[in-house]
């Protein structure tokens, strides 16, 4: 048994890296940062026409089918480039929508063609709070009674990641659901986490061998150190041992195992975040430098749809 990419996945996953080379993302987090969409919609509106949406959409709304591995093969490649916006919660809300009927031909379409972004607070999952409500078209807030459509959202409060937005969402709406699958729309959230998680390591892993072979010391680049390079290779095969995780868990999406995705994928990026910092030195604090858009992000991620301790319950039960 091959546990590897088929052809058509890899050419997927280069299609979105060259895409997203050319869109220069550190300046759109920036403004998504600053509350200036326009860039982060036109490349949302961009990501939607290559798919990356539509497969957590049926086909017959217009999307690709439900294909969680080709999901965590995109949102790697979204994480490794720090794509803002609520990415994740636009998966939710598509799972959430998905009733088959008024609500799925109501909104599906949109959220499968890039068209629509949409985001979601769930009560336990963010405490009434929801990413970029001040950016998103639909907004679902969840209730006692159900699932409401909130006709607006409050103050935007900043988050250790200054591209996560958060606002509190009104739950006065029009009530659309009363029994939406919750249990299935945090499974493909958590998914989604993950592998954003995973992309977002690996790339933190990739700009810190690039800076240390740079960098020199005494001389000599600072990657040349016994110490240097044991670090980083912990990080790498701390990655290495998470992507098995993150695409068993697509091919299963049982709960308990894209729980453990999301710990270790999650775990991994801090892990590299932790080292991108110490290895950049003081350069590494700045904001101004692009590698704070990654360690702010790797940090926000690890505590996104489910803290650590969360996701190790799941996991414990199950066994």
């Amino acid at each position: 048994m091959r546990f590897l990419l088929d052809t058509e996945q890899r050419d997927f996953a280069d299609a979105l890296r060259r895409l997203l080379t050319a869109a220069d993302t550190p300046a759109v987090v920036r403004d998504w940062s600053r509350g200036e969409h326009e860039g982060g919609r036109a490349l949302w509106g961009r990501i939607g026409e290559t798919g990356v949406f539509g497969l957590a959409v049926p086909e017959e709304y217009g999307g690709m089918g439900r294909r969680p591995v080709e999901l965590a093969v995109a949102f790697t490649e979204l994480g490794r480039y720090a794509v803002p916006g609520p990415l994740a919660e636009t998966v939710a809300a598509a799972v959430l929508l998905d009733d088959g009927e008024g609500l799925a031909k109501r909104f599906l379409p949109g959220i499968a063609s890039g068209e629509t972004v949409a985001t979601v607070a769930f009560e336990k999952h963010g405490y009434g709070f929801a990413l970029d409500g001040d950016a998103a078209d639909v907004r679902l807030a969840a209730t006692p009674e159900g699932l409401r459509l909130s006709p607006g959202a409050g103050a935007v409060r900043r988050s250790l990641d200054p591209a996560r937005r958060l606002t509190p969402l009104f739950p006065v709406g029009e009530l659309i659901s009363t029994e939406p699958p919750w249990a299935e729309a945090l499974t493909w959230a958590r998914l989604a986490t993950a592998a954003q998680a995973l992309g977002v390591g690996l790339a933190l892993l990739d700009t810190t061998v690039a800076y240390v072979k740079q960098r020199t010391q005494f001389g000599v680049p600072v990657g040349s150190f016994q110490a240097v390079r044991h670090r980083l290779a912990d990080v790498k095969i701390a990655l290495e041992f998470a992507r098995p995780l993150v695409f068993g868990a697509a091919v299963t999406m049982t709960p308990s195992d894209v729980a453990a995705a999301k710990l270790g994928a999650c775990a991994a990026a801090y892990a590299g975040a932790r080292a991108a910092l110490q290895l950049h030195g003081a350069i590494g604090y700045t904001a101004e430098y692009d590698l704070s858009l990654w360690l702010t992000k790797a940090r926000a991620l690890r505590g996104a749809w489910g803290a650590p301790e969360e996701c190790r319950r799941v996991v414990l039960e199950r066994r």
